[in-house]
């Protein structure tokens, strides 16, 4: 299939904390000697989750996962589906989706029979997910 790249939804969640913490899982810092220093963070520190999703087309978001009181809240398989039927559908409707692919990673929240039945309303078999169509 030629240009299969360019049909691929790309989509995924990133945490930002709110108090100046690094996740060390997506950032490096190269230094030549060791600061020996340490740095104290809280056990539950605030955060802010962001969901989008990019492909050859644009990007598509971001979207931030709050409550009705507008306070930050962590996902789950009912806020993602959520998000997908009040948020990510109507903004694929601005979009030809016959020739798109959707790809996601196997969080819990986004293999849910529910949430892949979901997806199948609108992908069909064109969903790359585990549980999905295409593993």
């Amino acid at each position: 299939m030629v240009d299969f790249h360019k049909r691929i939804l790309f989509s995924d969640e990133a945490h930002f904390w709110l108090n100046n913490y690094v996740n060390k899982q997506n950032c490096r810092i190269w230094i030549e000697a060791n600061p020996q220093m340490s740095v104290e963070t809280p056990l539950h520190p605030e955060k802010l989750t962001v969901w989008c999703a990019l492909w050859a087309g644009g990007i598509i978001g971001p979207y931030f996962f709050k409550n009705n009181e507008g306070h930050n809240v962590i996902v789950n398989g009912d806020r993602y589906r959520a998000m997908i039927t009040n948020f990510f559908n109507p903004e694929l409707n601005n979009h030809d989706v016959q020739e798109l692919w959707f790809q996601q990673d196997g969080a819990t929240c986004h293999t849910a029979r529910a949430t892949i039945e979901l997806f199948k309303d609108t992908f069909g078999d064109r969903l790359i997910s585990r549980f999905g169509p295409v593993n």
